[in-house]
């Protein structure tokens, strides 16, 4: 249920409608503070509640509404339909994911295998115009077989990167052993597809302050996703980023997987949450990142996480969609043309203009 105040009510008027529902419900009061209205979210059974009930409290409450949705917090009624921002501090200082600002560029291999490869790649990705260094410590992976990541070590390897060139760093948890350690480095810690219905993980991502990267399961529906997310929202942590990074489907023979680009206008009218798309994983294919990469930003997603390593024939993992930064340089050059279109599109004094 959302309680709609009207525009300059008293903080002494909001603090009296508080208590007057703690009074009469068992519930949680979560404010909410938008451009141009507040809310208190009331979390808890209210299915039954009357809303004039509420509406009586204070002539200061404009509206009084039931949200249907199973997902509460994740809904953009819970915002009264304004979309959050995620505000994520960095040593280049705050970079902000919403719809309401520039598209945000995350880039870097999918896992860190030595300190010269992660730093050179972070400096190049970093003078292209990205904000965040995103490296895989910790790696799921199909086969035991196949590498799975320095663990621990490569967490200190982030955080050297870090220190010599000031971008955020993205990286995933797996385990909620590994959380404490991979917090102390990460600015964004991240969910993987294969742990977006981990519960037990969501719950302690959402424990945490860090804001909480979760990508989309492989064959999850959108509903599940968003229910994913408000399992981190309850648990306290506000902060959650989707991102889109394609899904399986019945033919997987020419991509990875398949950029359900749809999901993007789907969520933003159904969350108030920012929305990122990885066309790397998505297509498994380098030469098919470009493409997916300005659609997505046609289709306004507020940030991209594309794969980038210096010699992509001899990654570790998951080589063939990687993009060499000399590539990266230039689909930031051709994506700017759509960014720009969009007016989502900040430029950087390191940036390349476009010729």
């Amino acid at each position: 249920m959302l309680v709609v105040l009207k525009p300059g009510t008293p903080a002494t008027e909001i603090d009296h409608i508080t208590e007057e529902v703690n009074q009469s419900l068992n519930v949680t009061i979560e404010k909410s503070v938008g451009k141009h209205k507040i809310v208190l979210g009331l979390i808890g059974d209210t299915a039954t509640v009357d809303p004039f009930h509420i509406q009586k409290i204070s002539p200061w409450i404009e509206q009084v509404l039931h949200i249907e949705k199973a997902f509460k917090r994740a809904s953009r009624e819970f915002r009264y339909g304004e979309a959050s921002e995620v505000i994520v501090p960095t040593p280049n200082g705050d970079v902000y994911f919403g719809e309401n600002h520039p598209v945000v560029l995350v880039a870097g291999p999918c896992s860190v295998e030595n300190e010269a490869m992660i730093i050179e790649t972070a400096r190049r990705v970093k003078a292209a115009g990205a904000k965040f260094l995103r490296g895989g410590a910790f790696k799921p992976r199909t086969s035991p077989y196949a590498f799975q990541g320095h663990g621990e070590s490569a967490l200190q390897l982030l955080d050297a990167a870090r220190k010599a060139t000031g971008l955020g760093i993205i990286t995933e948890v797996m385990d909620t052993a590994d959380l404490a350690a991979i917090s102390s480095v990460a600015d964004i810690i991240q969910v993987g597809a294969r742990n977006m219905q981990n519960f037990s993980l969501l719950k302690k991502v959402g424990a945490q302050n860090k804001p909480v990267l979760l990508k989309r399961g492989l064959s999850a529906t959108i509903d599940e996703w968003l229910m994913s997310a408000e399992y981190i929202l309850a648990a306290g942590n506000p902060n959650v980023i989707f991102c889109e990074r394609g899904i399986r489907t019945c033919d997987d023979k020419y991509t990875r997987n398949v950029l359900d680009l749809s999901a993007i206008p789907v969520l933003r009218q159904l969350t108030h949450l920012p929305i990122m798309v990885d066309p790397s994983h998505a297509t498994g294919k380098s030469e098919y990142v470009a493409p997916m990469a300005k659609a997505a930003i046609a289709a306004g997603a507020d940030s991209l996480m594309i794969e980038v390593h210096p010699n992509p024939a001899k990654a570790l993992s998951d080589g063939p969609q990687s993009l060499t930064p000399d590539s990266f340089d230039k689909l930031v050059k051709e994506i700017s043309v759509f960014g720009k279109a969009v007016e989502r599109w900040e430029e950087t004094s390191l940036m390349p203009a476009l010729v």
